[in-house]
């Protein structure tokens, strides 16, 4: 891949936060990040999906014009957004259950934006964005999941990551894992998806829930004296540091949680081979090194055809311990297609019969 070009404005938007920076081709660092809360589904849970698309669509133009007025965004070529949802190759939004939640139609951001900045914008999924910071060469191949709010997830390989032009592929969050008629829900409005179980909010769900059919566990915990006794009172950061510290009460519930996560890597290795796989998001960071041992545990008990268990293990790892993943990779994305987003959706956007 060869970087060319900046600076680029990169944008982030999620369920919680917006964020926009700068970056400039070869300098791995976002500079000048501003981070304002997201106008949509987390500040108003009772506004209509219409509103809170109306509502978002105005806060990224406000937002984006402001930056690229201040002196360290002079210059910019070319807008780079991504965006947690699917998208389309002309940068359509098709659907934002963490922004605006479940329903609503598809939103052109790229031509919305473009025609309010007067400027070229790329929109792409975030983990496919985030998926360039990780791309070592053009020939490299791994699966890049986050472990967040939600899971997500894409396969990068040969300077592609597998997503068709309609926007599908890389959504194992949303398969559905747990037929039972307990299955957690997930922010998409299904039940039983991996992303409603492995992720932070899965997890915490499912340790607040063994709290309390577990009350004798539950007491000997480290998580019930940072609770005060009440499972409502229990946290993601109380969890990641229980983990850590090798509370077994939390122990025991993430790897439970874990089980199908390991199973999501064992279809993607069994069905493509790919043998590199990087966790990156908060909860998964914020645990460290010992949610990949345990999910390493989880994925050498299942197997992967012709790997002993040292393979196995060696295949996973920790992504870099910050939130610019997708920022970064926009960036690059930009940068790598000089600064034409149309050559860069392309790029993201691959075609199976590619491969």
């Amino acid at each position: 891949m060869t970087d060319r070009g900046g600076p680029f404005v990169v944008a982030d938007i999620g369920g919680t936060t917006l964020r926009i920076g700068h970056v400039t081709a070869g300098d791995p660092v976002v500079r000048g990040v501003r981070r304002v809360a997201t106008e949509g589904l987390a500040r108003y849970p009772d506004a209509p999906v219409a509103e809170l698309q109306q509502r978002v669509l105005g806060q990224l133009a406000t937002e984006l014009a402001a930056y690229l007025v201040r002196s360290e965004a002079a210059g910019s070529r070319a807008v780079g957004l991504s965006f947690a949802g699917p998208t389309t190759v002309d940068g359509v939004a098709l659907a934002a259950p963490t922004i605006w939640g479940e329903g609503g139609g598809s939103v052109a951001l790229n031509a919305h934006l473009g025609a309010r900045l007067g400027l070229p914008v790329l929109t792409v999924n975030d983990i496919t964005a985030a998926a360039w910071r990780y791309a070592r060469a053009e020939d490299d191949a791994f699966c890049l999941f986050t472990v967040s709010s939600g899971v997500g997830s894409k396969v990068f390989r040969r300077g592609e990551v597998l997503v068709d032009d309609a926007g599908f592929g890389g959504e194992l969050g949303h398969w559905r894992v747990d037929w039972s008629g307990t299955a957690p829900p997930c922010d998409c409005g299904g039940r039983g998806h991996l992303g409603g179980i492995a992720s932070g909010r899965g997890i915490l769900r499912a340790v607040r829930v063994a709290a309390r059919q577990r009350p004798g566990e539950f007491a000997g915990s480290a998580l019930a004296a940072s609770s005060a006794g009440r499972p409502e009172g229990i946290t993601n950061e109380a969890v990641a540091g229980a983990v850590r510290r090798g509370d077994s009460f939390a122990v025991d519930v993430l790897r439970a949680a874990l089980r199908p996560l390991a199973l999501a890597v064992a279809s993607v290795f069994s069905s493509i081979g790919i043998r590199r796989y990087i966790f990156i998001g908060g909860f998964a960071v914020a645990v460290g090194q010992p949610f990949v041992d345990i999910l390493g545990d989880e994925l050498t008990e299942l197997g992967c055809f012709g790997l002993t268990p040292p393979q196995v293990r060696a295949m996973l790892m920790l992504g870099a311990a910050d939130d610019d993943h997708s920022l970064i990779g926009v960036g690059r994305m930009l940068a790598a297609a000089g600064a034409d987003p149309r050559l860069a959706a392309e790029a993201a956007h691959a075609y199976v019969d590619r491969w």
